[in-house]
C-alpha cells in the first residue's frame, strides 16, 4: 500500500490517467480506503473541470494567483 505522500504525490497524473496500470491501481487502491486523499482527489478533480469549463480570460487574475500557488504547494 503506497502513502499518502506518495498517493499525493501522483494525484494528478491519477486523474489525467497518465500512470502505468500498476501505478493507477496503487493510487486506486490508497483513495479506497483514505478519506483525506479522496477528499483531496476529489477536489481536484473539482477543480480541474472548473478551470477547464472556463476560459483563461474569465478567471478573476487573484483567483488564478491563488490557484497557481495552491497547484505549486501540491
Amino acid at each position: 500500500m503506497i502513502s499518502c505522500d506518495e498517493a499525493v504525490r501522483q494525484l494528478w497524473d491519477y486523474l489525467d490517467r497518465a500512470l502505468s496500470p500498476a501505478d493507477f491501481e496503487a493510487v486506486e487502491g490508497h483513495l479506497a480506503f483514505c478519506r483525506r486523499c479522496c477528499g483531496e482527489a476529489e477536489f481536484a478533480r473539482e477543480l480541474r473541470d472548473f478551470l477547464a469549463s472556463q476560459s483563461a480570460s474569465e478567471v478573476p487574475g487573484d483567483v488564478r494567483a491563488r490557484l497557481e500557488r495552491f497547484v505549486d504547494e501540491i
